[in-house]
């Protein structure tokens, strides 16, 4: 739009991962696969937790609520993805493109608070497990979470992570040790995947900026990062992977 001598900018034209025709089809595809098996395998495990008693604690209730989180947040852009790969139109507009910064904002925002909680919560569990079973503490995570920043949260999971390596410490058999270090394994490859690819995005110099490693990095944490927290904590987890032999169970009993 032409205001005289001003020109106002009212959509983007996006580049996509490749401009080749061929390229886009196969791409196309790729990201299909993938984002299909992202909202299965997080919807299957937010149901596998709401179904099964057995899961109903605070640390499923975390796990729960990061998958039904990485459910909607790969869905921000994802489906732009696809179409760009299979239409001619490669513009979005204006308001489309606040629409997506502000839910990706608010998706990447949340998970923050979230990961802080399930390092505090993890902490609860090694350092002091009779309180663990209280309600109350849960109560005080979240409220103490609230108006925190990116960082204040990543400054609360090194605290946490620097109190549980002192309570693993504290424990005289080297089985007990492996125990306690492996309920927060799968959280820690979370918060390392999440962060790290944040980190490696937004803190790069300008000096040696380059356009196709952010578009790598950007893919990671958007797409591939919900793909693969499902599978971080349901892979290794007995009483997931429990539940979810007695659904099928259910679902497909034997003749």
């Amino acid at each position: 739009m032409d205001l005289g001598n001003r020109t106002v900018l009212m959509e983007f034209i996006l580049l996509g991962i490749s401009a080749d025709p061929h390229w886009q089809l196969i791409i196309f595809a790729i990201f299909l696969m993938l984002y299909l098996a992202t909202l299965s395998g997080n919807l299957t495990l937010v149901v596998l937790i709401r179904i099964d008693p057995r899961l109903h604690t605070p640390m499923y209730f975390f796990i729960g609520s990061l998958s039904f989180l990485d459910f909607w947040y790969t869905s921000v852009y994802t489906p732009k993805i696809l179409a760009n790969c299979v239409s001619q139109d490669k513009r979005i507009s204006l308001a489309g493109c606040g629409a997506q910064f502000f839910f990706s904002c608010f998706a990447a925002y949340t998970e923050c608070y979230l990961l802080a909680a399930m390092a505090y919560d993890r902490y609860i569990a090694i350092g002091s497990p009779l309180l663990y079973s209280d309600t109350r503490v849960y109560v005080k995570i979240l409220s103490s979470l609230v108006g925190f920043t990116v960082l204040s949260c990543l400054l609360v999971i090194l605290i946490s992570y620097f109190k549980i390596l002192l309570a693993i410490l504290r424990i005289r058999s080297a089985s007990g040790r492996r125990k306690a270090f492996s309920t927060c394994a799968s959280h820690l490859v979370s918060v390392t995947l999440f962060y790290g690819s944040l980190l490696f995005v937004y803190s790069t110099p300008s000096s040696s900026y380059s356009l196709e490693r952010d578009k790598v990095a950007a893919l990671f944490y958007t797409i591939i990062n919900p793909l693969l927290n499902p599978l971080i904590y349901s892979l290794r987890n007995k009483d997931v992977k429990e539940a979810f032999r007695k659904v099928m169970q259910t679902i497909l009993p034997q003749a």
